[in-house]
Formats: structure tokens, C-alpha cells, sequence
């Protein structure tokens, strides 16, 4: 832990990060250089006395020569101060001190006063802490003054085990550093509160200026300007032109700083090169935040992207967010925002989605489709290249947003897929996420810019099946799943009532029904009897259930109230054909009023080809979904009912097992991979075991857990290592045959129980493992431990690029692993995992 005598490290730049504070505005934090000696002298001689005194116990006017050095002379090991950087001004200051001969540190903080309160002593507090385990350190201590309660609760507030003390008028605060996890559960509380709060200042603006607002007709900033006089944005909307007097008949300004008034949110509509020059501007004005429409960054090649990185820097630490750049703007339809920052042509119906675009002019035709289908929007953003608010912040926003029912992504890439599954496994638990992933192809993946290779379309499935996402593969589903979440409850299991007037479209609606995962039970002899008792003898009720051409809109009512009152039947698909004699718009009212009959259940509709709305379905006493053809609300139903089942299913746990040794692990680990090195290196046997032996896995034939069982299935368990997902558990069966099968499946960590229970029942031939055909089902169990002595060891010990048991021999009895292999590396720093910090 100790820094050689008289010799300062390398400059920690990993501790480097732009954050969010609780006001939702942003800071630079970095560590400290001599070269801030003017800086913190102009933030002490900023400091109240009171803070000045909390600070140093006395007061202290001005920090003499001798204490300033100290103060900015560090070597980032034992000692080490970390500042918040506001545009050009340093704000605050956290450091730690190593008690010498220890693992202790005494940790110091100040924040200025105008600053106070907006949660910069938690998020210092968060980066000092990880910073001082990566050195060693494993408490903390701070002295402070009894009425400093800001500081006092900043360390409760944290979340670790805090002991206090009060002795001689000072209280000693002391503590572990080490995560728990009430620690990392107050951190992501923290987090989904300042992220949230940061996309609100860009969604519900009290005033908006359009810098580059056009006179020009057609143009995108003459457009966006109008849409927001037309969209009737409740508040002032000012157009900044650098020549115009004004624009669409209201007054211009030449600059964002000569408008009298405050503004909120700015809508950047200026060539790339003057982009930067916008935002100093933006920041000087105190706004709010940015979207970027203007394009010419990354989309456009390397120059473009640092020209983008440095846009986003700039941003950040003068303290906005932005959207963009290359968007096409952003939607709030609430009715005391009326937000249509965009460049939309088509009117927005408000309603209960949240949807996000990667691609704009796609984003764009999707509200129209979405008019269309009648599918009203609570909030749009087009995120463009995304370069600073991207799909994860957004579902933060949405997560409590009450306006917002469901959620709708389209997705070109991940940012951050780990921080992507933690935030969308907690958020699919309140609404529906459904989400369009595209580039699943190397062709399709052409034009996409993508950070880190692109990560197969095996992993992003295993993905949004662990986290409770809805893939769609198209637009179109889209819609149809979306229309189907909306408004309607989800279903209770999977099976399946159809009812209708014609018996093909029905065929096809139970086909498609079984490839969906859903079933068609034959009907109850009571439900059955009751329907006979009104219906035609030609009327065939085992189910599908067709009413014949002939039926009236009132033999639908009664038909489908009979059929939803069955308790075996969880939903129903109801199907129109436009025959000669019944009126399409009665019968859309009557499934609307047997649908309210019974709410606890879910009602499609099929009026066969037609596509758009039926104003009879969709404002009767309950709003109803209809598709033009059979199969599409059979797929869109299976799919919901899928993600049902994973509402239902347990949430999991992370399991913390005991009988492990990490601090050996990693003793190996570090022994192997040797100091400083560079190229990875592949264990052998003897250490393999070893290693393996920390996490109770044991190699060799000679494993009592499975022992030489000839009852035996063969599999496979690994870790791979994806270059945007990080490691991924892999579970398969073996042998030559399923090799070339590829019957193997992934998950993402953290792995949960439930997750690894579902990981050994994902396969294909996962049936060999519980009994097939009358075989002695294995012990899979076992198995599930195992995976999760697996997930910890790679969690735990980030240099475990590769890591394969192959084969382990899965009996009754239990398993054996007989033989494994381990490939190690420098680990890649994954901060991100251990503090709140941007992209």
C-alpha cells in the first residue's frame, strides 16, 4: 500500500469521471495536481467562516505556503485528494490521509458554500472510498464537529457500519470501507435520483431557446421552432438567430446571453463548428440543459468523434446534460409541458409510452406509425449518437415517471450493457420495456458506430431474457406488443381463448398461438354448454370458438363474457370478418364492453385487414387492441404473457457463499499474472486447481460430488469475456455431437439464482437433465451451485479472462469436473461497477 519513500506515483487517471449531482447538473471530479495551488486558494478564499472553520477546527483566513503545498502535493497512494471542477473553478475537495503503520486513513472534505447541499460530499466520498481500497486502505476516520451535521450525514447517508464517538468536543466517525450492500443499495438510490432528476431539467423545461431558429421554410430550425408555438409549449419559446430580427413573427436575439429572461433548455441548431462556442454560452446563461440536432460528429468518422468527445467534456464539466448530438429532438405531450422539441411533421397524441431512438429519421416515422395505430406518446427522445444521455438514463426517468406505462427502445448499441441489465431488470418489474435491437448482423452492422466490438446477438438475447426486456424483431411488433401492454392487464398464464365468426382465421390464430408459447385448451364442458345455449347449431365452441357468419355483435358480447368468465382461460383473441349483414363498429363496441366485464384479463382484437384504429374499440368502456391479421396478436400476446411469467417468477438473489478463500484467490491470481504484466497468461494444472479450490470447486475424477456415476450427462461451464458485456457464465452440454449443435446459453453477471435455475433449463437438449424418456434425472442442483461458485470467482477476480470445465459429469449423485482450464489478464478497469459515474 505504501508509496516508495520521496517518490510520487503516476497520476491516478482512472479516478478521472464526470458525475451527476442531486440537482441533476454535473461536475468533473479528477484527482489533484500541484498545479491547483491557485485554484484552492481562490475556493478557500471563497469559504465562509463557518465552513472554514468544520474544515480546519480554527479559523483560517488564508492557507499559508507551507499548508497550501501540502494540500496539492500528493502521491495519490497514501495520501490523495480528489476536487470537483466546475467549469474553471475548483468547488470542493476530498482527501485521505494514510495513518502510517496501518490500513487506516483520515479522510477531510470541504465543499463551498454555494454548492452545499446538491450531494457533492456523498459522490467525493463514493471515488475516495474506491479509490482507497484499489491502495489498500480498508477504514476510514474523520473528526468533526458536533453541529457539522452536513458532514455527519454524509457518512450515514453513505451506507457503511458507522461508529461514533464524542470525545473532547469532536466527533470521531469510523468506519469499513468495504462495500455491503446497504452501501451499494444507497449508491443506486443516489443514482437513480440524480440521473432521473438530470433527464427531467431536459423533459419539462419552464422556458426553451432555439439557437439557430431559421426564416428559412422546410429548414430543421424553422421546424422545431414551430413545432413548439403550434404544439402550444407552456412557456416562452425564444428563436436566436445571429442576423434576423425574428423569426416566424416573434423577436430574435443575436446570442443566448442577450435574452432578458431565464432559460431552461436549449435546442442547438448551428453548424458542428460552432457547437462548442453554443455551450460556453448555454453555461454562461445558467441553462439547463441541451439538445444537439446539429449533426457532423461521430456519425462522420474519427475527426468527427474527438470532435464529439470533446463537445460532450465541455458540457459536462460546465455542468450540463445533453442530448444529441444528431438528434431530432425531444416530446413531453404532458399537459402542463406541451414539449414538441423536434422536428416531427406530424402531430403528437399524447398517451401512457415513453419511447426512445437511436436513429432519428426512424424515431420520426415511428410517432407517425404510432398516430396511426393510435398509440399516444408520454415522452420522446431521439438520443442521436447519444454521446451523453443514452437508453439507460432514460429508464431511470421513465422508472417513476407517472405519466408512463410502458416503455418502447429502439437500440442500435450498448453503452454500458451491465449498467444497462442492473437498471432494466428493477425498472421491468414496475413496466413493460420493449425494445427493437438492430445491427444483429455483420451487414447490418455496417453503418453502426459501435465503442467496443459489436457483442453477438446471442448475448444481447440472453440479455433481455435475463432482465425481463420484450425483444421484438421488427417495427411492426413493436407496435403490437406496445398496443398490447397498454391499457391492458397482463394474463395470468398462458392459456388462450379464440372467438370469432369465421373458422380459418381462427385456425391461424391457434397455429400461431402454439409457436408462441401459448396454449389452446379445449373449453370447459360448462363454458361450452353455456355457449351452446345461445349460439347456432353450426357454432363450434371446443375452442377455437366460432361464433359463424352469421353472428350479431350481441352473440359476441355474450360469447366472450362466457368465455372470459372461465377461470382455465387467461386471455382472449377475438376475430372479425366482415360479413354483409353486422356492422364492423358494433361489434368493436361490443368486445369493448365484454373487455370491461372482465378486467383482470387481457382482450385482442383481429378485425381482419383492417389496420389503423376503431374508434369503437379504442373509446368504448375499455380500450382494446386490434391487428389486421390473426397471428399478429397471437405473437404479440405470446410475448407478453412470456414477459408475465417473468413478473411472476422470484426476483433472485445474488448468493453470497461462504466456504470460498477470495483473499487467497486473489493472492494466486496476483502470484501468476506476475506484476505489471502484460500478455495473458494461461494457468496450469496444478494452479488451475488450485485457484478453483478457493470457490470449493474441486478437479479431478476423484470428486465425491459426482464420483464415476455411469448414469453421468456430460457438460460444459464457462466464462467468456465480451468486450462490451464484460464476462458472461456459459452453460452447455457436451460432447461432440452437441458441439456442433451449439446448444450452449449465456448470462450476464451479476447471476442470481433464479439465474442460474434458468440457465440449466434454457437448453435444447436441457431435458436429458431432468428425466428424459425415463432416464434417472441428474442432480441439478448441483449444477446451479456450481454456476454460482462460477459467477463469483470472475466476479470477484476481474484478471479471469477465460475460465472453461469441460468436461463436468452431471449424474444423480451430484457432478465432477474433470478437467478445467484458465486463461488470465491484466483486468480491464470496470469503475463503473464501483461508483456512480458517466460514460
Amino acid at each position: 500500500m505504501t508509496a516508495p519513500e520521496g517518490q510520487v506515483t503516476l497520476y491516478p487517471s482512472r479516478v478521472e469521471a464526470d458525475v451527476v449531482l442531486s440537482d441533476g447538473a454535473t461536475v468533473r471530479i479528477r484527482p489533484i495536481r500541484p498545479d491547483d495551488a491557485p485554484g484552492i486558494e481562490a475556493l478557500h478564499d471563497r469559504l465562509s467562516t463557518d465552513t472554514i472553520y468544520y474544515r480546519f477546527f480554527s479559523p483560517l483566513p488564508r492557507l499559508g505556503a507551507n499548508l497550501l503545498d501540502r494540500l496539492v502535493n500528493v502521491d495519490y497512494v497514501d495520501r490523495l485528494a480528489i476536487v470537483a471542477e466546475l467549469g474553471d473553478r475548483l468547488i470542493a475537495v476530498a482527501r485521505y490521509d494514510v495513518t502510517p503503520g496501518s490500513h487506516d486513513a483520515e479522510v477531510a472534505f470541504v465543499v463551498e458554500d454555494a454548492h452545499q447541499g446538491r450531494g457533492l460530499g456523498t459522490i467525493l466520498l463514493e471515488h475516495l472510498v474506491a479509490a482507497a481500497r484499489d491502495n489498500g486502505v480498508q477504514r476510514f476516520i474523520a473528526d468533526t464537529l458536533p453541529n457539522n451535521r452536513r458532514m455527519l450525514n454524509v457518512f450515514t447517508e453513505a451506507g457503511f457500519e458507522v461508529e461514533r464517538r464524542l470525545a473532547d468536543g469532536v466527533v470521531r466517525v469510523v468506519f469499513p470501507i468495504a462495500p455491503t450492500e446497504r452501501s451499494v443499495s444507497r449508491m443506486h438510490e443516489r443514482e437513480h435520483v440524480a440521473t432521473k432528476r438530470s433527464v427531467q431539467r431536459l423533459l419539462s423545461p419552464k422556458s426553451v431557446a432555439v439557437i439557430g431558429a431559421s426564416r428559412e421554410a422546410g429548414s430543421i430550425g424553422q421546424q422545431i421552432f414551430r413545432n413548439l408555438l403550434l404544439g402550444g409549449f407552456n412557456g416562452p419559446v425564444y428563436p436566436v438567430h445571429p442576423t434576423a430580427g425574428h423569426v416566424a413573427s416573434v423577436r430574435a436575439w443575436a446570442s443566448v446571453l442577450d435574452i432578458p429572461d431565464p432559460v431552461d433548455l436549449a435546442v442547438v441548431v448551428v453548424p458542428a463548428k460552432e457547437v462548442e462556442a453554443v455551450i460556453v454560452e448555454c453555461a454562461r446563461k445558467g441553462v439547463d440543459g441541451l439538445v444537439v440536432i446539429s449533426a457532423g460528429f461521430a456519425e462522420t468518422g474519427p475527426e468527427g468523434a474527438a470532435a464529439e468527445r470533446r463537445l460532450v467534456e465541455l458540457a459536462r464539466r460546465l455542468g450540463l446534460r445533453m442530448v444529441g448530438p444528431n438528434s431530432m429532438g425531444v416530446v413531453n405531450t404532458a399537459a402542463d409541458i406541451r414539449l414538441n422539441a423536434s422536428s416531427a411533421t406530424v402531430a403528437m397524441l399524447p398517451g401512457r409510452v415513453g419511447f426512445s431512438s437511436q436513429s432519428g429519421a426512424l424515431g420520426m416515422a415511428v410517432l407517425d406509425q404510432a398516430m396511426q395505430v393510435g398509440l399516444g406518446v408520454s415522452t420522446f427522445v431521439s438520443v442521436g449518437n447519444k454521446a451523453d444521455v443514452s437508453g439507460n438514463d432514460l429508464l431511470q426517468y421513465w422508472e417513476d415517471d407517472d405519466t408512463t406505462d410502458a416503455v418502447l427502445l429502439y437500440l442500435e448499441s450498448f453503452g454500458n450493457p451491465r449498467v444497462f441489465s442492473r437498471i432494466a431488470r428493477r425498472v421491468a418489474r414496475k413496466k413493460p420495456i420493449v425494445a427493437v435491437k438492430s445491427a444483429r448482423t455483420a451487414s447490418g452492422a455496417r453503418q453502426i458506430r459501435f465503442s467496443t466490438a459489436r457483442p453477438s446477438d446471442t448475448l444481447v438475447d440472453a440479455l433481455f431474457r435475463q432482465t425481463g426486456v420484450i425483444r421484438v424483431d421488427t417495427l411492426e411488433q413493436l407496435f403490437d406488443v406496445a398496443q398490447a401492454v397498454v391499457g391492458q392487464p397482463l394474463p395470468a398464464g398462458a392459456r388462450v381463448a379464440i372467438v370469432g365468426n369465421a373458422g380459418g382465421p381462427g385456425v391461424l390464430a391457434a397455429d400461431a398461438c402454439e409457436g408462441a408459447a401459448l396454449e389452446v385448451p379445449e373449453l370447459a364442458p360448462g363454458t361450452q354448454k353455456a355457449l351452446l345455449s345461445f349460439l347456432p347449431p353450426s357454432a363450434a365452441v371446443r375452442n377455437p370458438v366460432d361464433l359463424d357468419a352469421t353472428a350479431t355483435a350481441e352473440d359476441y358480447e355474450r360469447a366472450l363474457a362466457t368465455v372470459l368468465a372461465d377461470p382455465e382461460v387467461d386471455a382472449v383473441i377475438a376475430i372479425f370478418v366482415p360479413p354483409i349483414a353486422t356492422s364492423a363498429d358494433d361489434v368493436a363496441a361490443a368486445i369493448s364492453r365484454a373487455a370491461a366485464g372482465a378486467p383482470d384479463k387481457p382482450v385482442l382484437a383481429n378485425f381482419l385487414a383492417h389496420r389503423g384504429r376503431l374508434p369503437a374499440l379504442t373509446s368504448g368502456p375499455r380500450s382494446v387492441p386490434s391487428y389486421a391479421f390473426p397471428e399478429a396478436a397471437a405473437h404479440a400476446l405470446g410475448r407478453v404473457a412470456s414477459y408475465a411469467a417473468w413478473i411472476r417468477r422470484p426476483e433472485g438473489e445474488v448468493v453470497e457463499l461462504e466456504d470460498i478463500d477470495a483473499d487467497g484467490a486473489r493472492r494466486l491470481v496476483a502470484t501468476a499474472a506476475g506484476s505489471g504484466r502484460e500478455e495473458a497468461v494461461t494457468l496450469d494444472a496444478i494452479s488451475t486447481a488450485a485457484l478453483l479450490a478457493c470457490y470449493g470447486i474441486v478437479v479431478g475424477p476423484g470428486d465425491s460430488r459426482g464420483g464415476d456415476d455411469p448414469r453421468g450427462v456430460e457438460t460444459v461451464i464457462g466464462v467468456e469475456h465480451d468486450p462490451s458485456f464484460g464476462p458472461l457464465v456459459m452453460f452447455g452440454l457436451g460432447g461432440p455431437a452437441v458441439e456442433l449443435l451449439g446448444d450452449k446459453a449465456y448470462r450476464v453477471l451479476p447471476l442470481t439464482d433464479v439465474d442460474a435455475r434458468e440457465l440449466v433449463c434454457s437448453l435444447r437438449g436441457s431435458p436429458l437433465l431432468t428425466g428424459h424418456r425415463g432416464s434417472t434425472p441428474v442432480d441439478v442442483e448441483a449444477i446451479e451451485q456450481l454456476l454460482l461458485r462460477v459467477a463469483q470467482l470472475v466476479d470477484d477476480l476481474p484478471e479471469v479472462v477465460d475460465l472453461y470445465l469441460d468436461p463436468v459429469l452431471a449424474s444423480p449423485s451430484g457432478v465432477s469436473v474433470r478437467s478445467a482450464s484458465i486463461r488470465l489478464a491484466r483486468a480491464a478497469p470496470r469503475p463503473e461497477l464501483a461508483v456512480r459515474r458517466l460514460r
